[in-house]
């Protein structure tokens, strides 16, 4: 039984997947290595379709493989298609955190530099953020708030699911 986190950029799914399942499927690191650069690279030479496209066939093939957990990027409720598949799912998790919090961890985040959080102003990112909440909430067979649990507190809430 597949397990999907859900949830916008910085809710918590990388650092929740791994102490899940060491083993869990990044897809952000699954599609820097099957394109062969970073995501902000991809972004600026190919564009957002073109990313949108290996996410799905990366996301076709997880499920397809029955993988115990996944953690897609934030876009990938974005597409119909992704939807139609994300809605089979018996277990989509929806990491949901308030925007306040999600800047604030991008901020801090110089490891991790997000193409969306950095080429949008603060304003204009929070209405992306905005944009997929619903998104977010309809594709969730579970909700769990979680700016205020540590991350060992939720993944302890998902495997009692």
């Amino acid at each position: 039984m597949t397990k999907i986190l859900l949830g916008f950029m910085g809710a918590g799914k990388t650092t929740v997947g791994r102490l899940l399942d060491p083993h869990f499927y990044d897809m952000d690191g699954l599609i820097v290595h099957q394109i062969g650069m970073s995501i902000h690279d991809f972004f600026v030479q190919e564009g957002e379709e073109a990313f949108r496209k290996v996410e799905t066939e990366i996301l076709e093939d997880l499920l397809e493989n029955q993988v115990n957990i996944i953690s897609p990027g934030g876009g990938i409720v974005l597409s119909p298609y992704n939807q139609t598949l994300l809605k089979k799912n018996p277990y989509n998790i929806y990491l949901r955190v308030d925007f306040d919090t999600i800047y604030s961890r991008l901020e801090k985040d110089m490891a991790m530099r997000r193409p969306l959080y950095l080429n949008h102003t603060r304003a204009a990112f929070k209405e992306i953020f905005e944009a997929r909440l619903p998104l977010y909430e309809a594709l969730a067979t579970h909700i769990i708030d979680v700016a205020d649990k540590t991350p060992e507190e939720i993944a302890e809430t998902i495997r009692c699911l």
